[in-house]
Formats: C-alpha cells, sequence, structure tokens
C-alpha cells in the first residue's frame, strides 16, 4: 500500500481529528514517528511544553448549560403568561387588587411548575468530559513518568495495560494481548484485538486495529503508543462537537399546544378589545370597561391547561418507570405515542449481550444447539431428538471439550443467575459443553493444564497443553478457521474448500466462527512454543456463534409492526451478523440486504434519504452516520425514537425526537443526551413505553377536549352579558350587570377544571391503542370532531349559566335587594358550570365510544375528582373566608337541586351526538386517529408493506 506523503508542517496535521486528513492507521509506525517528529523515547519536557501551548490541554471544552434566569424567562414568556400578567396588572391599578393578586398566583405556579421541569436539562457534555483520564503513564526522554492526562501532546509516547481508561487517540507501536472495550463508540460487542500492524485506509472506525481512541478501556494485555490527536481533535471531542451541533425537538404536542396558545391569544385580545369598545358605547365607565375586558382575558385563558398537561405527563413517568423506562424530561412521554419510527442499537437492546453456541460442525456432521444466553440448558440436535451424554457422538464430544479446556472464561451462578467471567466468546464454548452434560469443572482437573501460549491478535490462536492421565499431553488449539485450518492435516473426508465453504455458511447466518484443533505431543514435554503449532494436527470442527436476539425482543418488534411504526437496526457490528439477526428479528425479510456505514458515507443527503427509508438494518456506522440517519428521517416527516448505550450514540439520541439510553450498559454520556432510560435495556420496554405513550397522549386529548369547552362557554357567558344585560344605576354610577366576578371565573378554570382533567390521565388504555398507524406529527391536536364538540357543550353551559343567572336575580332582587341577589345569582351561575363539568367529564372518559364500554367503575379517581370538588363547592358558597374572597352566597337545596339538573343536559346531548358520529362513520368507533390517514409515504412495516423500489 503506499503511503501517503509526510504534510510539510510535520505535527502540524496531528491536530485533526484521528479519522480526519492522516490516516493514521494506515501508517506505518515509523512514519507516524515521522510525522509528529517524536520517536521511541518520547519528546522532551521542552518539546511537550511547546506543544501544550500550541494544541491546548487534553480536555473537552465544557459547554455551559443555560442558567436558571433563563430557564425562568423562557417559562414567562409565552402568550398565555403575557396576557394574565397585564390583566394582573391593569386589575391592581383599576383598583381590583384581590381579582389582581389571584391572577398573579396563577402566574407564578404556572412558572414554577415549567422551571422546575427542565431545571436539570443539558449535562451531556459535562458527562463527556468526565471520561477522560486523570493520569496517564507517559515516556518523556527515554524515563517513564506520570503525568496527568490533561498534559498530553500529540507525539507523546504513551504506556497502557488492562484496566487503564485510554487518554487520548494514539498509533500503537507495540502490543502485546492488548484488547481494548470500545463499545462507547463503535457499538461492538466484544472486545476489540489490537496490534500495531497497518490496516487500509478506508477501514471504518471499528476496523482500525493499529489504533485506540480516548475513552476506551483497555481490557487486557499491554500496548505502547504514541499521541495523535488530544483534546476536540480525538473522536471523542469530535462527537461532543456533534453533540452541541444536534438540536432538542420540541415534541408534536407541544408545538400542537403553543399553536393553540397563540391563537387563542390572539382570539382573546381581539375580542377584549371588540368587548372594552362595546362595554363604553353601551355606557359603562372606563374602569368597568376594562375590568370586563380583563375578566374576559381571564375567563377565556385555559389557566390551568399547563399544569393539567404537566401532572398528566407526570403520571405518565410513573406508570413507564412501573415498566421499566425512567422518564428524563416530561414532553417524551407523550411524543412516543406519534412515533413513527425506532432507531435501535443491537447489542443488548435487541440481542441479549451473551454470546451463545448454536451451531456445531465436525468432519462427520452438522449439530444444532438450541438454549439461549448464559444459563446451561438446551440441547444438541442432530437430524433429530436431543443427544444425551450418553448418545452424544464421540466428534462433537471431542469438539465440546476441547473448546472448553481451551479455555479461561468460568461459568458460575445457578437458580436461574448465571455470570460469566471472562471473554464472551470463550464463555459460549463453556456453555455449549455444559449443555450437552459435560461438566466443565470436572474435566478441567482430570485434563490438568500444564501451559498455555495466551490469544494475541497477531497469532489469532490460543494454544493448551494438558495432561491427559493416559498417555501423555495433549494439544488443544482454537482460533479464526484460516489460521487453526492452516496448521491441520485434513484425513481426506473432508477438505479445505468444505470447511472454508462451511465457515461461509455460518458466517451468512451471522455467526462468529472458531475451529479447533488437536493432537498428541511427547509426555515429556511441559512446555509450549510457537513452532509446536506450527502444524500436523488434527481438525476437530468448527463453532458457530451468535449474539442471539431476545425473545421478547422478537414480540416487541411484532407489536410496533402492528402499530404501524417502523423498525431500524443501526448497529457498529460487522453486516453479515446485522443482517442474519435482523431477519430472525423480523425487521427484514430473509436474504434483504443490509446497508453498512462506508456506503452512507458515500451518498449524499438526496441518497441518504431514500436509502434510510428503505432499509432496515445498517452496520459498521459511526456516529455521523447514525446522525445523519435521523435527520434524513426527520426530513421525511417521521418522528425518530432512537436507542443506544455508547458514546458514539450520544449526538444521535439528542438529536432524534426521542432518545432512548440503557440503564445496564449505557454510558454517564448517552444517559444524559437522552430522554428516556431504560432499566433492563431491554427493546420490549420500548415497546411498552410506546404503548403507555399513547395512553398518556388520549388521555391529554380527553383532558383538553373537557376543558376547552369551559372557557369558550364561559367567555360567551360574559360577551352576552355585555351585549345584553341591563347596566345598573347604583349611587349615580353606571355598573355593568355580570354573571361571574374573575375571581369566580379562576376558581372554575384552575380549581374545578384541574379536579376534574386530572381523573381523565388515570384513564386505562383503550383496547386498540397498539393496533392504529401512529399519528400524524402534523395532524392538529384540535381535530373536527373534537372542535364541534367544543362548540357543542359551550352552547350548552353558556345558555344553562345564563339562564339560572337571569331567573335566580330577578327572582331575589325585590327582596334582598342588588348586592345580595347579584351575589346569589353569580354563585347559582358558577353551580351550573360545574354541574356541567361534572356531568361532562363523565362523558369525556371516552371521546367517541359509550361510558358504559370502558366500566362506569373503572377509573376510581373519577369519583375521588368528583367528591374532592364537591367539598369544594360547597365551602365555596357556605365558608365565610370564601365567601368574601370570591364574592358568593348560600343558596338553598332548591337551587342547587336545579343547577344539578340543569348541567345534566349535557348526558343526553353529547350521547346523541357520539351516536349520531357513529352512525355517520358505520358504526362505533374506537380508534378516532386511526382514520386520520393511511400515510401513503410512511414506510409499513415488514410483512405488511409492499416491496420498496431499490
Amino acid at each position: 500500500m503506499r503511503e501517503p506523503p509526510p504534510a510539510a508542517s510535520g505535527v502540524e496535521d496531528a491536530s485533526g481529528p484521528a479519522s480526519g486528513a492522516v490516516p493514521w492507521h494506515a501508517l506505518s509506525t515509523e512514519r507516524a514517528f515521522e510525522r509528529l517528529e517524536s520517536g521511541p523515547s518520547g519528546l522532551t519536557d521542552e518539546q511537550a511544553r511547546e506543544r501544550l501551548s500550541r494544541h491546548g490541554p487534553n480536555v473537552l471544552e465544557r459547554q455551559k448549560g443555560e442558567g436558571p434566569l433563563k430557564l425562568l424567562w423562557r417559562q414567562v414568556n409565552s402568550p398565555f403568561i403575557w396576557v394574565l400578567i397585564v390583566s394582573a396588572v391593569l386589575a391592581v391599578v383599576m383598583g381590583k387588587v384581590t381579582d389582581g393578586l389571584v391572577v398573579a398566583a396563577v402566574v407564578v405556579l404556572n412558572t414554577l411548575i415549567g422551571f422546575v421541569q427542565e431545571f436539570r436539562a443539558g449535562k451531556a457534555i459535562e458527562a463527556l468530559s468526565r471520561m477522560v483520564p486523570q493520569n496517564a503513564t507517559v515516556v518523556r526522554a527515554g524515563h517513564k513518568r506520570a503525568v496527568p492526562a490533561a498534559e498530553l501532546v500529540p507525539g507523546d509516547v504513551v504506556e497502557i495495560a488492562a484496566g487503564d481508561k485510554v487518554p487520548a487517540d494514539m498509533r500503537l507501536v507495540g502490543s502485546r494481548n492488548l484488547q481494548v472495550e470500545e463499545a462507547a463508540l463503535t457499538g461492538e460487542s466484544v472486545p476489540a484485538a489490537k496490534q500495531p500492524s497497518v490496516v487500509a485506509e478506508d477501514a471504518e472506525l471499528g476496523d482500525r486495529t493499529s489504533v485506540v481512541f480516548g475513552g476506551t478501556l483497555v481490557t487486557s494485555g499491554v500496548g505502547q503508543a504514541v499521541v495523535i490527536a488530544t483534546g476536540g481533535a480525538t473522536e471523542l471531542g469530535r462527537i461532543s462537537e456533534m453533540l452541541s451541533e444536534a438540536t432538542d425537538l420540541q415534541t408534536p404536542l407541544t408545538k400542537a399546544l403553543a399553536s393553540i396558545a397563540k391563537v387563542i391569544t390572539v382570539a382573546i385580545l381581539v375580542v377584549s378589545v371588540l368587548l372594552l369598545g362595546v362595554g363604553l358605547w353601551r355606557g359603562y365607565d372606563l374602569s368597568e370597561a376594562v375590568v370586563v375586558a380583563i375578566t374576559l382575558a381571564v375567563a377565556a385563558i385555559p389557566e390551568g391547561l399547563p399544569a393539567i398537561v404537566t401532572i398528566a405527563l407526570a403520571i405518565g413517568v410513573q406508570r413507564m418507570a412501573a415498566r421499566r423506562a425512567v422518564i428524563r424530561k416530561l414532553p417524551a412521554v407523550e411524543t412516543l405515542g406519534s412515533t413513527t419510527v425506532i432507531c435501535s442499537d443491537k447489542t443488548g437492546t435487541l440481542t441479549r449481550n451473551e454470546m451463545t453456541v448454536q451451531a456445531l460442525w465436525t468432519p462427520t456432521g452438522r449439530y444444532t444447539v438450541t438454549g439461549v444466553g448464559y444459563a446451561p440448558r438446551g440441547e444438541l440436535r442432530r437430524d433429530g431428538p436431543a443427544l444425551s451424554e450418553s448418545l452424544l457422538p464421540d466428534d462433537a464430544k471431542e469438539l465440546l471439550l476441547a473448546g472448553a479446556l481451551c479455555n479461561d472464561a468460568a461459568l458460575e451462578g445457578g437458580d436461574g443467575d448465571w455470570r460469566m467471567t471472562g471473554d464472551p466468546t470463550e464463555g459460549a464454548l463453556v456453555v455449549a459443553a455444559e449443555k450437552a452434560g459435560l461438566r466443565v469443572e470436572e474435566s478441567r482437573a482430570r485434563f490438568t493444564r500444564v501451559d498455555a501460549i495466551p490469544f494475541e491478535s497477531e497469532n489469532q490462536f490460543m494454544a493448551t497443553l494438558h495432561d491427559d492421565g493416559r498417555e501423555g499431553r495433549v494439544l488443544l488449539l482454537k482460533g479464526a478457521p484460516e489460521v487453526v485450518l492452516a496448521r491441520c492435516e485434513l484425513d481426506g473426508v473432508v477438505s479445505r474448500e468444505d470447511v472454508l465453504e462451511e465457515v461461509e455458511r455460518l458466517a451468512r447466518r451471522g455467526m462468529r466462527v472458531l475451529a479447533v484443533a488437536s493432537r498428541q505431543v511427547p509426555e515429556a514435554k511441559d512446555q509450549l512454543a510457537l513452532e509446536d503449532v506450527g502444524g500436523g494436527l488434527e481438525l476437530l470442527g468448527l463453532q458457530g456463534m451468535m449474539d442471539p436476539p431476545r425473545e421478547e425482543a422478537i414480540e416487541a418488534v411484532r407489536a410496533c409492526h402492528e402499530a404501524g411504526i417502523v423498525v431500524k437496526m443501526i448497529t457498529g457490528d460487522h453486516l453479515a451478523t446485522a443482517e442474519a439477526i435482523g431477519a430472525k428479528l423480523g425487521l427484514q425479510e430473509p436474504g434483504m440486504p443490509g446497508v453498512a456505514g462506508a456506503k452512507l458515507g458515500a451518498l449524499d443527503d438526496t441518497q441518504l434519504a431514500h436509502v434510510a427509508e428503505s432499509t432496515n438494518v445498517f452496520a459498521r456506522v459511526a456516529p455521523e452516520h447514525k446522525l445523519r440517519l435521523v435527520r434524513a428521517l426527520q426530513g421525511r416527516g417521521h418522528v425518530v425514537a432512537m436507542t443506544g448505550d455508547g458514546v458514539n450514540d450520544a449526538p444521535a439520541l439528542k438529536q432524534a425526537n426521542i432518545g432512548v439510553a440503557m440503564g445496564i450498559t449505557g454510558t454517564a454520556v448517552s444517559k444524559e443526551a437522552a430522554d428516556i432510560v431504560l432499566t433492563d435495556d431491554n427493546f420490549a420496554s420500548i415497546a411498552a413505553a410506546v404503548e403507555e405513550g399513547r395512553r398518556v397522549y388520549d388521555n391529554l386529548i380527553k383532558s383538553l377536549a373537557f376543558v376547552l369547552p369551559t372557557n369558550l362557554g364561559l367567555a360567551l357567558i360574559l360577551l352576552c352579558g355585555v351585549a345584553f344585560f341591563p347596566i345598573q344605576d347604583i349611587g349615580g354610577k353606571a355598573v355593568p350587570l355580570m354573571a361571574m366576578l374573575p375571581t369566580q371565573l379562576l376558581w372554575i378554570n384552575l380549581v374545578a377544571t384541574v379536579s376534574l382533567a386530572l381523573p381523565l390521565a388515570f384513564e386505562a388504555r383503550e383496547p386498540d391503542v397498539m393496533r392504529r398507524r401512529p399519528r400524524r406529527p402534523d395532524a392538529p391536536v384540535l381535530s373536527h370532531f373534537v372542535v364541534m364538540r367544543t362548540g357543542l357543550v359551550a352552547l350548552l353551559m353558556a345558555a344553562g349559566a345564563i339562564g339560572l343567572f337571569l331567573w335566580e336575580y330577578s327572582r331575589e332582587l325585590p327582596a334582598v335587594g342588588h348586592a345580595r341577589a347579584l351575589a346569589e345569582a353569580q354563585t347559582m351561575a358558577v353551580n351550573t358550570v360545574i354541574s356541567f363539568q361534572i356531568f361532562y367529564m363523565v362523558m369525556c372518559r371516552t371521546l367517541t365510544g359509550s361510558v358504559r364500554k370502558v366500566g362506569l367503575f373503572s377509573n376510581p379517581t373519577v369519583f375521588m375528582g368528583i367528591g374532592a370538588l364537591v367539598l369544594l363547592q360547597l365551602a365555596f358558597m357556605y365558608v365565610p373566608f370564601m365567601r368574601r374572597i370570591f364574592g358568593t352566597a348560600p343558596l338553598s337545596l332548591e337551587a342547587i337541586g336545579l343547577s344539578v339538573l340543569v348541567g345534566a343536559v349535557v348526558l343526553p346531548a353529547v350521547g346523541l351526538e357520539k351516536w349520531l358520529r357513529g352512525r355517520k362513520d358505520g358504526g362505533p368507533v374506537q380508534r378516532p386517529r386511526a382514520r386520520e390517514r393511511e400515510d401513503e409515504d410512511h414506510t409499513p412495516p415488514p410483512g405488511r408493506r409492499e416491496r420498496l423500489p431499490a
């Protein structure tokens, strides 16, 4: 391979990322030292100081999160809040101090709720910076010393060993049995073997075996490397930069509510100005006309809505936590309900993260191994029933026993709690032997290990020497098939081509394949040398293993497909493995190809969007690929949920509409960037969270459909009053006759509405909640029937309240005078509205079907809410200090009964409306949003879709 010429500026190029302008992995160690102007003895102290001043410290720059004042300002800076603030100020200026203070209290309450909700957001960059180790062993001027990792510079020679966290991106110059856990960067489930030999220039991140990356963990062996990038120039720093560029997106509900708020605010301002003009035209004093306009604003603004939404989401958080999904950001609860695509990591999420032997091959036949995971429960099968230990053929027994003896892993535990100590690949061999009835620990005691050649990436094999207790010594060898096969003498039963064909067959099934061989050696030999494994071995066979899919993940993927959600797998593993797992999970039809990261990198945005839409399996992807895939899907109008556990996943987690991090294997960075953390790292928990999110959305719509008619009804009551009610001449002052005071309106909007709307958040999920297609992100929250329902109920409410107000006022005026009659009539109007609310809330438990179908007593909190409101309303009428605050008066039982009777009118009215709409739609409808639109550009799941064009 031709190496690129050295840069004229020498070490200047070292400031670029390891995967950037200089392909360090493709340079020999000599050329790497040359470009860095360094050598095996390292830099001098003077060189290190000069480079530190030039390149800066080896730290990731922390970005400051939003301060408390900025968060507080964002809560205040909303249309509803500004209207309320202006109303409170005007009320105080006009002498209505109590009214103004009550409105101000509402503003403070809503602001505090939003502030507390967002206070802990935005910690991902800080978590990244904590991944850089504090100290490193460096060679300076030929002498080893410990220096702060922050002082490392390009050209430094660093020594690393098992247990060390890699302090910077480095090109290896020497290693022995070095393995590095890179799952946080690459998604690869098995530690990567590292060695100094050059690799292809176009190698993907996970295949750059000659480079170690900052923030990864050395699991075994030792190595010496030269620093090629520090701080923000490392792969970790590049991810940090992408993370800062990823944008937090508004959820569909928050965008819809913000749009509704703007429309309502503009309408309120227009009508308030109009009402002010009408009042002045009718002869109101200026102060009274302004108070009427303020009262309209207070009546029409759904002050309780932010609290209702926040508390409903909080209830969803508790329910999701019980289903192993911890919500970090409240709006994520609702967004799950509109998710159209889930992009999932493979290892540990869709799979068990437990390597399992599933196939054996010997020169005389094939065997299947059942069971998954580290629990030694399963069977060996060969064209029929299970093979017991007594019936196990010698060839299979020798293969399994050799794999367990040439092995350093150990299986511990029992009673369903099995733990593996050691390399996952070796652990799979131990479990396979146990399933066949071979007692591994007993076998290891019988065949005592005499010596071993440990696995090294340069050799790609492990060899052990055992005392067989009878005939002398036996040498066992396991490793890469082509390496082992080159050391074997085949007896003619099978050829080298036969073996390699079998290896390819198992690899196409997504398996990692190991070959096992043996030979007898002289009894006197007690040590192994490399020449002892140079040839003359007998091939015992092959063992094929894979990280199997979770059974519950297969069912969860099926449930997502039924819900119209496409599941895509994005992994750092090899393409063949990803395709095989994808087929087992039902992500794509068997034989359908996936796409590797190298291909993604060569696509422009238009091509990438098509590939992202039409492909469900992506392998060997880099962090920037994940980020581009998420953005491409969002550009197609999808609501994207992204799962991940590594540092490499963090930018995509933050960019996605919903970021889902793994609680067990996830890094601190991924958890901080995510909206949801799964406590069991199980894809099935994501499906459960989607189900819960849809339930939360349903219940929020029910709450919204319940709240809005009250505000519209109150506004209509005031409009009718200003336009048509008589003006009283009291003490020479024109006083308008108002059906309700501002404080009474706030009582209805906050206390009554909230206490009745909250029980709707506890409604059980609809039976068909996971059989609907996802709602369109741009679908209006206020659908046609909700708008029509709002108008119907508001008109009934306004008519009932106005009628009883006028009836009570005219009846009591001659007997008790204006002030007392007005107080009683206003109290009567409030009672009537609250009676309407109670009966209408019962009807809102299902927006389309009969209450009998959801069960009258299926949600006990409904009756708790009604009971609490009844007690509060009694206090509103009969407790003296409450009467002083709200200007109310006690009512007779006859008056209360009449208001309840009028409020009950909403039951037959809404029931008739549901029946008529049900007939129009062809019967009772349980799935209102399923009919919105069969989205033609929505990607249907496998098994339910036509094949997309190539």
